[in-house]
């Protein structure tokens, strides 16, 4: 059985309520970088690339 993914809200998500985690150790270990909205942690989750991360965390820096 695999451990649970710890997950940590990105500083960027502070836009009334509107909040997205991220598994940063995940991200480290397998260079998928896994998202999701922390309003609902049992729904869907993304997995991204280390260039489409990059390319989101750039896109808040600019319009959040």
């Amino acid at each position: 059985m695999t451990e649970p993914l710890r997950w940590v809200k990105s500083s960027y998500s502070n836009n009334g309520g509107q909040c997205i985690e991220w598994a940063p150790e995940h991200a480290a270990a397998t260079g998928e970088f896994k998202i999701r909205d922390s309003k609902d942690p049992h729904g869907p989750q993304v997995t991204l690339t280390q260039a489409a991360f990059a390319g989101l965390v750039e896109f808040a820096r600019h319009h959040g």
